[in-house]
């Protein structure tokens, strides 16, 4: 039976997507032998999909999935959630700056925890990106912090571990992964924050630009501060 599923969005990852591959096979084995990677490719014109399929001979587990073309990072997670066979699904970037060494840190956090917890978000300490995406992001944190009460420092971070059952309950929209913290909460499920490594980009190039988010994520965060004040939580039902 799987326990863990590692869901991994790519796109155009050629030169990080096989050694991100090994580096979770090496990271999540030990605390979690009974799991599955899934990485989802979200429209690659690269050689991305021919790396992740020759990194499929020596890693046990590996999954690729591919969409027709490109849809999002939100699409492609939620892709991997639906073929996840895991109880707990595991995210992370595919450029390799989440460290997967992390990963067993979030993991722990379930052993032993309530039902109610929804998801285990990782909080990126030293961040290495450039100083344009480090100030955006603290004032866009500051923002949807006042605005939703989330009390995220960094919901940006793409290392999170979550209930499977809990995730897939959520309204789905476009780039709704930068509001699954609201999200969980808006639910009624309990959120913990985890304090994790990051790493500056090696290869390739960033599909977000710091216009690009502010474009979408305006309209966004009104949108879930809609739902969440239109919720009335998590029902708990019982036959009787």
């Amino acid at each position: 039976m799987i326990r863990v599923s590692v869901v991994v969005p790519v796109k155009d990852e050629a030169g990080n997507a096989g050694a991100l591959a090994r580096e979770i096979q090496h990271a999540v084995a030990p605390v979690a032998p009974d799991s599955e990677i899934i990485f989802v490719d979200d429209g690659s014109s690269d050689g991305t999909i021919a790396e992740l399929q020759a990194a499929r001979d020596t890693i046990p587990g590996l999954r690729i999935l591919q969409h027709g073309r490109n849809f999002g990072q939100s699409r492609a997670v939620r892709t991997g959630a639906l073929a996840a066979r895991g109880e707990i699904v595991v995210t992370l970037d595919g450029d390799g700056q989440n460290d997967p060494a992390d990963i067993p840190k979030l993991l722990a956090e379930f052993d032993g925890a309530p039902p109610d917890l929804g998801m285990v978000a990782g909080q990126r300490l030293k961040r290495q990106d450039n100083w344009r995406k480090r100030t955006a992001s603290r004032y866009g944190n500051s923002l949807r912090r006042w605005l939703l009460d989330d009390n995220a420092r960094d919901t940006c971070c793409g290392l999170k571990a979550f209930r499977r059952s809990a995730f897939l309950d959520l309204p789905y929209f476009d780039h709704m992964h930068r509001y699954l913290i609201s999200l969980m909460l808006r639910d009624g499920y309990e959120v913990r924050f985890v304090d994790v490594g990051h790493r500056a980009r090696t290869r390739g190039q960033s599909k977000y630009g710091v216009w690009d988010r502010l474009k979408v994520g305006i309209p966004d965060l009104l949108g879930v501060l809609w739902l969440k004040r239109r919720s009335r939580g998590r029902t708990e039902t019982k036959e009787l």
